[in-house]
């Protein structure tokens, strides 16, 4: 998720990872999976997940550890699949489906062959705005079969965020809250990405209107929440 991003490739998780950058540690740090998974499970319902044929192939985009993943299968999904370019992520993972090691801008996947991509904060990642978000949201729609569904949540600036960040500068609310301390963390170092993402937001909803005819588009606590199929070919 973190990883510096390279030429389109697949890599086998069973080599040896390479041990977590900065970011990536603080990521494991932030939630257990456990809370991680609850907290999709949650999200995923909120947003209509569970209106899906369970029959349908679902990818999930970004997917770091994989607990998306064993949040649609508790869920009922048994066809998930993930895709993520961080090897040392990716090797965590331990539940149904799989995870491949690959650039979310080219996907190692078929034409119209998934029912539906998720994104769960991995787009603000992107170090390019438009170029490299527009690449991943054509990927995502050249993917999907024509009466698919694509789902996407992301950071948006609002007032609760702004707090968030006010509290991440407070040294004491750091040294008081592991939490607080590895969010911190994660911001501090991909600043550059993440401000950019947030001062953005106008063009953000622009391009996922461009692939996208929305069915739920909300913004709540500081994200970004929308459900969208893919425009007409």
């Amino acid at each position: 998720m973190s990883a510096t991003y390279a030429d389109q490739q697949v890599i086998e998780i069973e080599s040896v990872p390479p041990q977590p950058s900065t970011w990536e540690e603080a990521y494991l740090r932030f939630e257990t999976p456990q809370q991680e998974v609850r907290k999709f499970q949650k999200r995923l319902v909120t947003l209509g997940a569970t209106k899906w044929s369970r029959d349908a192939q679902v990818v999930e985009l970004f997917c770091g550890r994989g607990n998306g993943l064993r949040a649609l299968h508790n869920l009922g999904f048994d066809h998930v699949e993930g895709i993520d370019i961080s090897p040392c992520l990716a090797s965590r993972y331990r539940g149904p489906g799989r995870i491949m090691v690959a650039d979310c801008r080219e996907l190692p996947l078929p034409d119209a062959s998934r029912d539906a991509l998720i994104v769960q904060g991995g787009l603000h990642h992107l170090p390019s705005l438009p170029e490299d978000l527009e690449q991943t949201l054509a990927e995502a729609v050249r993917v999907l079969r024509p009466d698919a569904h694509f789902v996407a949540v992301e950071p948006h600036l609002t007032p609760f965020l702004s707090c968030v960040h006010f509290v991440c500068e407070q040294r004491a609310a750091r040294w008081l809250s592991r939490k607080v301390d590895a969010l911190a963390t994660m911001i501090e170092n991909e600043r550059t990405t993440y401000d950019r993402w947030l001062q953005q937001g106008e063009l953000v909803l622009a391009t996922l209107h461009k692939f996208f005819d929305p069915e739920v588009q909300t913004v709540a606590w500081g994200k970004l929440n929308f459900v969208g199929r893919p425009k007409k070919r």
